[in-house]
Formats: structure tokens, sequence, C-alpha cells
């Protein structure tokens, strides 16, 4: 334990967490006791306390009385924010729940199994397991669909997968993470199983507040942020969309301040989002991955999201990947392509967004004139003021409808403000009645 050299809570932490991860330390190996430790290190007994905390919190060490604090085994079960949502349950009486608590999209808006199938060709058989990841056709087609020139192009099954991969290649334990608060809780549960320091950057209507993110940008160890990963359009669970200005200011940000922060640009809403999307990418090319998820727009179990951008996270990702899966069906690649290339299908993904723009217009109007302002501008959510969060998702659930309550969502954990998401994706008719249930819910 000599390696502990920083003698401080977070010091002592991360150079244990460095060990387990280097292999140094292993499932079942027993640590020194509080004391001894602290006798070592020369530090208080409170000191080392606080470092067991840290690790015990991050899921590395669990301690029992006869075997003393031991390194853990990793995690498997689901633990994460995002899955202990309460589930809603309808009211009696009422056959199902209208649920508008997920971000799933409107099945009967998506492409169908036809259109998907009916394009491809007939050569799609693997030739090698050390093919190249992405087919040649589409690499060009993404290429040219990406928001700035990248360096490097791969595709990966789903933005949530995209995610956590490139956590893994870039985040170690102790490192600082800049996110925007709140954010989709899958983001959160990612970076604290990776021992990630998560700092939250607070958002008004035109996204990340730019002098708030420079403060932010300088936590964690070495004086900066290791990663920063952001939503630029349709945010979730705000549904608000960074302007232009906004992402060139946010850009000289990083510019200036931080000059070797990776920047994750997460592209969730891919095509329900019209006209072109603005990206810190312009301006430092070396430095953006854009993920592009066609989940919402092309199909959920197309499970595939185009991850263009810097050169070195991505290979990363891929030689990473070699391991394991080594590349995303290429028969799941063609469908894409198919479904890219056409006409049809892009009409109609163009008719999906403008039904989810209807619909969230309708509903925030619907809210406005009860007095409940929202400011949402793409994709399919809304984020929804109201006096008790707990109560407000009660009683929607009692009124047959089910909602997201905001705590998950949150960095801060102290903010004493309370919303619910709602999710329009199911919200196929009677939007007066889902206002009217949400307003007298916003007051429960």
């Amino acid at each position: 334990m000599s390696r502990c050299g920083a003698l401080t809570a977070d010091g002592i932490a991360t150079s244990i967490g460095s060990m387990v991860r280097q292999g140094d330390l292993g499932h079942g190996d027993r640590l020194p006791t509080v004391r001894q430790l602290a006798r070592r290190a020369g530090v208080s007994s409170s000191t080392v306390a606080e470092a067991w905390r840290i690790l015990g919190h991050h899921g590395l060490i669990e301690t029992a009385r006869r075997n003393g604090t031991t390194i853990r085994a990793a995690r498997t079960e689901m633990t994460g924010r995002f899955w202990r949502v309460p589930a809603t349950v309808p009211a009696h009486g009422s056959p199902s729940i209208l649920d508008l608590s997920t971000g799933t999209p409107d099945t009967e808006l998506l492409p169908t199994i036809a259109s998907m199938l009916g394009g491809l060709h007939a050569d799609v058989a693997i030739t090698s397991y050390i093919d190249r990841p992405v087919l040649e056709e589409l690499d060009v087609v993404l290429r040219a669909r990406a928001p700035f020139p990248p360096e490097a192009v791969t595709v990966l099954d789903g933005s949530l997968d995209a995610l956590d991969r490139l956590i893994s290649a870039l985040v170690r334990f102790g490192d600082a993470v800049v996110v925007e608060d709140p954010t989709f809780p899958p983001i959160l549960d990612m970076l604290e199983r990776a021992g990630a320091v998560v700092v939250g950057v607070p958002i008004d209507d035109e996204g990340v507040d730019p002098s708030r993110l420079a403060g932010a940008l300088r936590t964690g160890r070495g004086g900066g942020a290791v990663l920063a990963i952001l939503q630029l359009a349709a945010h979730n669970p705000t549904g608000r969309s960074m302007s232009r200005s906004r992402v060139d200011a946010v850009a000289s940000v990083f510019a200036e301040l931080a000059p070797d922060t990776w920047i994750v640009e997460d592209h969730h809403a891919g095509d329900l989002v019209a006209g072109p999307v603005a990206s810190i990418g312009v301006h430092l090319p070396h430095r953006v991955v854009h993920i592009h998820s066609f989940s919402k727009s092309h199909g959920p179990d197309l499970r595939i999201a185009s991850v263009t951008g810097a050169a070195e996270p991505i290979a990363a990702v891929v030689d990473r990947r070699r391991l394991g899966p080594s590349w995303t069906s290429r028969l799941i690649q063609h469908i894409l392509l198919t479904l890219l290339e056409d006409p049809d299908v892009d009409g109609l993904v163009r008719h999906a967004a403008a039904i989810y723009d209807t619909r969230r217009r309708a509903v925030s109007a619907g809210l406005a004139e009860h007095g409940i302002t929202v400011c949402s501008s793409a994709g399919l959510n809304l984020w929804v003021p109201v006096a008790n969060e707990q109560r407000s998702v009660l009683a929607l659930a009692l009124a047959g409808i089910g909602v997201a309550p905001g705590a998950p969502f949150r960095v801060d954990a102290s903010d004493p403000s309370n919303h619910i998401r709602i999710s329009l994706g199911n919200a196929r008719t009677d939007l007066d009645r889902i206002v009217d249930a949400i307003a007298t819910a916003a007051t429960a």
C-alpha cells in the first residue's frame, strides 16, 4: 500500500482504484485496517475512513467483520438509478396505463419490416472475421451525414453502447467528467461504475451555461476534466437544443480552458431533429466524438448508432471491441444503409418528426394555459415543473398515465426543484386529457 501517495481521502481512493484496474489488487484481496493504513500513510484515521467510504460507494470494496475490508467482485446486478424509477400502477378498473415514462418512439411512425428488408442485396454474407467493422458503402454515407468532417467512423449497438464503450476507453477511477444537470440517468450510472467524479453543469433555455462550464472544466485531478458528455439537440430530459451561437461559445470555453478534454456529443434523437445539427466538432474536430442514434427514427431494435469524429478515442473503442463482438452485424448495417438511401423512408422519418413536434407543441401550449411553462424545442420529452414530484407521479398513475420523476436525472441531489419528465412517444390521442391530468398533478 506504499503507492498511496496523495495523502487525501480522494487520493487514497484513487490510488487503490488504480491498483485494482491494473491488476495489483483483485477480488478477495484484504486491505489494511483503517488504523494500519493511517499509520503507514501518516494521515488521520478519518481520512482513511473517508477513502473507504468513497471506494464502497463505487462498489470497489466490501467490509465484513471477520474478513475485514476486501476488494469486491465486479458488480453484475442492475442497480442503476434509471432502473430504480418506480413502476406505475393503473387506477382501479383501468385496463392499462398510458406509459409516458420512457423515451420509446411511436411504433406506428417507424419504418416497416418490409421497407427494411425489401431493398437488401443477396450478398450480405461475412467473408472474414477481420473485415473492416463498417461496410464501405455505409462508411461513405455516414461520413457525408456527419456534422463535421470526421477523422474516423464506426458503428456501435446504439447510443448507450457507444457511451459505455467511450467511457470505458477514456475514463479512469477518480477522473472528473462533465455532464449537463439534469441529464439522462444511464449516463450517471455508467460514470458511477467507472468511478468518475461527475461534475454537473446547469443548463438554461439554450443549453449549457458557458460561464458555469468554465468552472466545471477545472475540476478533477491535474486541474481538469478528462471528458465532457453533452446533448446538443433534443436534450434528455428537457427537450432543449443549443443555438448555434451557444455552441460557438461553448466551443470557445473548451478551446481556451480545457485543451486536453475529450468531448462526446450524444445525439440520441438522431433524425427526429430537423435540419443540420450544430456541433462543437466544427471548431474542435480533433477532440470531439459525435454519436448519432437511429433508434428513435428508424427503430429501437436496429440497435445501431454511428460514431464519427476524433480518431484516437474511436480507435481505442474499435481495438478493444475486437476482443469481444468485433463488429455490429453487417446484416443490420445493410438494413440501415437501405433505409438511409430510400427516399420513401426519409419522407416517413420527416413525417414522424413533424408529428412529434405537433404533439410536443400542443402539450406545451396546453400546459401554458394552466400557467405551467416548459421549454422544449425538439424530440419527445417535456421537463415539467411540479410542486412535489413523488405526489405528481402517483397522481398521474392513478389517472392512468405513467411519467418519470425528476430526481434520477439530476446530478445535484440537493437541488430543491421538482420536475417530472413526460415522453410523448405513446401520446397518440387525447392530448387534452393528458394536459389536464398533468396540470392537476403538478399542484398535488
